[in-house]
C-alpha cells in the first residue's frame, strides 16, 4: 500500500458558465471538517477552509492530517491552498499549492496561472512546463466547490474545464439521482453526482440548498477513500 493510494483522493478531492451577479452567488467564507475513511476504518481529518484575500481573490485550503492506520504510522499529511477569482459563480484559477509529507515520501507542486499571457505552468521541483489556460478554468482543490455551486444553480449536467499536470482537461459530472446519507455532521436527502467520462470510482453527495461542499465523497481508485462532512461553520 502506497502513501498516494492512502490519500488518492485528497489529490483529486479535485467550467461552469452562466451569467450570474457574483455579488449573488459566492458563497460565505466559511470552516469544514471531515472524517477521512479507508475501507470503512479511520485514516485521517481534513480541515477546509476559504476565505476572501483581498484585491478580489480568495484563497480555497485543505490541509488533511493521518490519524489511524499507516497514514498515521508514517505521520502523513497533505495541504493545498488555491487562490482564484469568482467569474460569476465560478472560481477561476490563479494559483495551486500541493504539499504532501510523510516519513517515507515529500511531494510538492505548484501551479501558477499567467491570464495576461493566458498560460498555466506547473513545477514539481524538476523545472516548469506550460500549457494554455482555458477561461473560467478551476483545478483539482476548487473542483468540490465548483460542483457544489453547479449543483446550487440547479445543473444536472456539469462540464468542467480543469488545469492538471499536463494540460486543461474537461471533466463531465452527472446528478445520478438523490439518496438520503447519513455522516457525522447529519442525515441529508442529498444529491448524487458522479463522473461520467472516466471510470475513476468518483461519486460525491450534496445537499446544495445547505452546502457548497459535499456532505460526502468517496473516490475507489486508490484505495476505497471516503470523507463523510463533520462540522461546517459559515464566517
Amino acid at each position: 500500500m502506497t502513501i498516494r493510494s492512502l490519500l488518492a483522493p485528497l489529490l483529486g478531492l479535485g467550467l461552469l458558465f452562466g451569467s450570474h451577479a457574483a455579488a449573488a452567488t459566492q458563497p460565505q467564507a466559511f470552516t469544514a471538517t471531515y472524517d477521512v475513511l479507508q475501507g470503512g476504518q479511520p485514516m485521517g481529518v481534513a480541515t477546509i477552509r476559504l476565505h476572501a484575500a483581498g484585491d478580489g481573490q480568495w484563497i480555497y485550503s485543505k490541509d488533511v492530517k493521518g490519524t489511524g492506520g499507516l497514514a498515521a504510522l508514517l505521520g502523513a499529511s497533505v495541504s493545498e491552498s488555491s487562490r482564484f477569482r469568482w467569474k460569476g459563480d465560478v472560481p477561476e484559477a490563479i494559483s495551486y499549492d500541493y504539499r504532501m509529507q510523510a516519513a517515507v515520501k515529500q511531494k510538492q507542486r505548484h501551479l501558477a496561472v499567467d491570464w495576461a499571457e493566458n498560460r498555466v505552468s506547473v513545477d514539481e521541483g524538476k523545472g516548469a512546463q506550460s500549457y494554455p489556460a482555458s477561461p473560467g478554468m478551476v483545478e483539482r482543490n476548487t473542483l468540490a466547490l465548483a460542483l457544489g455551486l453547479a449543483l446550487r444553480d440547479g445543473r444536472q449536467q456539469i462540464a468542467l474545464p480543469v488545469a492538471v499536470r499536463q494540460e486543461v482537461q474537461t471533466q463531465n459530472f452527472k446528478v445520478s439521482g438523490k439518496e438520503t446519507v447519513k455522516v457525522p455532521a447529519g442525515s441529508f436527502d442529498a444529491e448524487r453526482i458522479d463522473r461520467t467520462d472516466a471510470d475513476r470510482g468518483f461519486s460525491a453527495w450534496y445537499a446544495p440548498d445547505r452546502y457548497p461542499l459535499p456532505v460526502k465523497l468517496a473516490q475507489h481508485d486508490g484505495g476505497d477513500l471516503v470523507l463523510e462532512l463533520v462540522s461546517y461553520r459559515a464566517e
